[in-house]
């Protein structure tokens, strides 16, 4: 029973089932040609289904290395962004500390005129009593030298009287 022409089927489930009918056809007429025929297409399916398990074995290595790469692409720019992040806060934390720097540095130069002033005030209130002190001081030394100037003349005038009776 032998065919000139060839014949072709599907590989797969449907090819390895023809492939078993034939080779159990051939063994049981006796067609060693057909018998092989079969065991052929039954290991050509065969061989069909196991590239195409490696074919899909590829494919998921391919797409957990895809993965993986992008997994890893994920967690660098996760850590560039977390490293940015961290910048823009220590210039943030930077800025916040050079302008508190900055009031307090103005706080205390206010206060500092403010205390200046105060002293200027206290000083000019000092310099203003003690001129006033001095005036009075010098008023009391001038009434006191008028008064013992009057006590002296009165004193002559007693000492020409009194020489003048004598």
């Amino acid at each position: 029973m032998e065919d000139s022409t060839e014949e072709r089927t599907a590989g797969g489930l449907a090819g390895k089932l023809v492939g078993k009918a034939k080779a159990a056809a051939g063994t049981l007429a006796g067609d060693d040609q057909l018998a092989r025929e079969g065991r052929l297409q039954e290991a050509s399916a065969d061989a069909e289904r196991e590239a195409a398990e490696r074919e899909a074995e590829a494919r998921r290595q391919d797409q957990r290395a895809q993965l993986e790469a992008e997994r890893t692409e994920t967690e660098a720019e996760r850590e560039r962004l977390r490293a940015e992040r961290e910048e823009r806060e220590r210039e943030l934390a930077a800025e916040r500390d050079r302008a508190r720097a900055e009031q307090e540095a103005e706080e205390r130069a206010r206060r500092d005129r403010a205390a200046a002033e105060q002293d200027r005030q206290q000083q000019e209130a000092k310099a203003v009593a003690e001129q006033a002190r001095a005036a009075a001081d010098s008023a009391a030394e001038e009434a006191d030298a008028e008064r013992l100037e009057r006590a002296a003349r009165e004193a002559e005038e007693r000492a020409a009287a009194l020489e003048g009776e004598r």
